[in-house]
C-alpha cells in the first residue's frame, strides 16, 4: 500500500476528492476567462496530478477502476442522445481516413524510437510492440501485447507509469493547440468557430458558460436520461460478453474471426452501436430529454480527474526515464505526421487532433476530448472510428514486435 495521506481503501474520501475536483474545474471554467481558455478538463487533470505527486492521494485504487468501468460507459450514451444522427456517417468516413493516416505516424514513431534506444533499453522489442499497439488502439492493446510477448512484470509496470505520464502530457498539448494562432491560421476549425460563435452571442460570459447555458430540466428528464443510459450499458455489456464468448480469438483464430471478435466483443463499440440504433428507432423520445449532455459532461470531468492521478513523475524518473522519452518520440511523431497529412488532405484541425488522440489514448479518451472542447457532432464518429484501432493496433504491434525481435 502506498504511503500517502489518504489510503487506497478510503473509498468515500477518494470519491469525494474526485467529485469535488471535477465540480471545481467546471465552476472555474465557467467563472473565469483564463480557466475557460485552459478548459475544465485540464484543470481537473492537473489538479489530480498535483495531489498524487504530492503524496496526498494514492496512484491506484478500486475507486479509479470504478470510474473506468462504470462512469465512462455511462457517460457515452448520455452524450450521444442529442447528436445529429444524419451527420454521423459523413463525419465517421472522414475521421476513419485521418485515423488511418495518423496510425502511420505511430508506426513511424515506434520504428524511429526503437532504433534510437535499442542499445540502451532492455527488451525494447517487447516494449516496442506494447507501445505501438497501444498508440494505435489504446490501453486494451497495451495489455494484449504485454501478454502476447510475455513481457516481465516489472518492465510492464515501468511502461505503465511512462504511458500514464505521457498521456497526461498529450492531453495538455492537445487541449492547447486549438487556441494557438499558429494552427488556427493554417487549418480550418469549423467546430471551434461554432463554439466561439455561441459564446460571442452571450457577452459578459466565459466561453464555457455561454456554451452550457441554463436550460429547463425536470426530475423526469434526469430519471429517464440516467435510467436509459444504464439500460444501454447493461444490455451492451451482456451482448459483448456473449459474442466474445462464442467467437474464436487469439493467435489460433483466423483474421476473419479476430476481426469479428474485435467488432462484436468490444463493449464500447457495441454500446455506441446500440445507442445509435435506439436513437434511430425512437427519435422523438430522445428529443424530449433535457440534461443528458450536462450529466454526461460532468461524468467525463470525473474521468479527466482520474486520468491525471496515476502519472507519478517521481516514479518514472526512479524507474525508467528513458521509457518516457521513448514514448514521447512516438507520440510527437504521430502528432506531427497527423498534422502534415491533415494539412495535405485538407482535414479540419479538430478531426486531426481527435484522430491522433484516438490513436494514442483510444476512443474513450478521444470522445472525452471532444466533449471537453464542445465538439458535439464528433463524439459519436470518433468513438466508432477509434474502436477499430483495437483491431489494427494488435496486428501492427505484433508485426513490429516480431520484427524488432530479429534486430535485438
Amino acid at each position: 500500500m502506498e504511503n500517502t495521506l489518504i489510503q487506497a481503501d478510503d473509498t468515500i474520501t477518494l470519491w469525494g476528492i474526485i467529485i469535488v475536483l471535477a465540480s471545481l474545474s467546471i465552476f472555474l471554467e465557467q467563472r473565469f476567462n483564463w480557466a475557460s481558455k485552459v478548459t475544465g478538463a485540464i484543470i481537473a487533470l492537473v489538479s489530480a496530478l498535483i495531489l498524487s505527486n504530492l503524496g496526498i492521494i494514492p496512484t491506484a485504487s478500486s475507486v479509479y477502476d470504478a470510474v473506468w468501468s462504470v462512469i465512462v460507459p455511462l457517460a457515452i450514451p448520455l452524450l450521444l442522445f442529442h447528436v445529429n444522427f444524419k451527420k454521423i456517417w459523413k463525419e465517421s468516413g472522414r475521421l476513419l481516413t485521418i485515423f488511418l493516416l495518423s496510425s502511420i505516424g505511430t508506426v513511424t514513431g515506434a520504428i524511429t524510437a526503437f532504433f534510437i534506444f535499442k542499445d540502451h533499453i532492455p527488451m525494447l522489442d517487447k516494449l516496442g510492440a506494447m507501445f505501438s499497439g497501444s498508440y494505435i488502439g489504446g490501453g486494451v492493446n497495451f495489455a494484449a501485447m504485454a501478454a502476447k510477448f510475455e513481457t516481465p512484470g516489472e518492465l510492464v509496470s515501468a511502461a505503465v507509469v511512462a504511458d500514464n505520464l505521457m498521456m497526461a502530457i498529450l492531453f495538455l498539448l492537445l487541449m492547447m493547440i486549438p487556441a494557438m494562432n499558429f494552427f488556427r491560421k493554417r487549418f480550418s476549425t469549423p467546430h471551434v468557430l461554432e463554439v466561439e460563435k455561441q459564446s460571442s452571442e452571450n457577452k459578459g460570459k466565459t466561453q464555457a458558460e455561454s456554451f452550457w447555458e441554463r436550460k429547463e430540466i425536470s426530475l423526469k428528464d434526469i430519471a429517464m436520461s440516467v435510467g436509459t443510459a444504464f439500460l444501454l450499458v447493461i444490455v451492451s455489456l451482456k451482448v459483448a460478453e456473449f459474442f466474445a464468448g462464442i467467437i474464436p480469438s487469439g493467435e489460433q483464430a483466423s483474421f476473419f474471426f479476430q476481426l469479428l471478435h474485435g467488432l462484436f466483443g468490444d463493449h464500447y463499440l457495441v454500446l455506441t452501436t446500440l445507442t445509435f440504433i435506439v436513437l434511430a428507432l425512437f427519435p422523438s423520445y430522445f428529443e424530449k430529454l433535457n440534461g443528458s449532455q450536462e450529466i454526461g459532461t460532468f461524468l467525463i470531468h470525473i474521468f479527466f480527474v482520474v486520468i491525471g492521478i496515476p502519472a507519478s513523475i517521481s516514479l518514472i524518473f526512479e524507474t525508467a526515464p528513458l521509457l518516457l522519452v521513448f514514448a514521447f518520440i512516438i507520440v510527437i511523431i504521430n502528432l506531427i505526421i497527423s498534422l502534415l497529412f491533415g494539412k495535405l488532405f485538407k482535414f479540419d484541425l479538430e478531426e486531426i487532433l481527435l484522430a491522433s488522440n484516438a490513436n494514442i489514448g483510444g476512443p474513450t479518451t478521444a470522445a472525452a476530448f471532444a466533449i471537453a472542447k464542445g465538439w458535439r457532432q464528433l463524439i459519436g464518429p470518433i468513438l466508432i472510428v477509434g474502436t477499430l484501432g483495437y483491431i489494427i493496433g494488435n496486428y501492427l504491434g505484433t508485426f513490429l514486435g516480431t520484427w524488432f525481435g530479429t534486430i535485438m
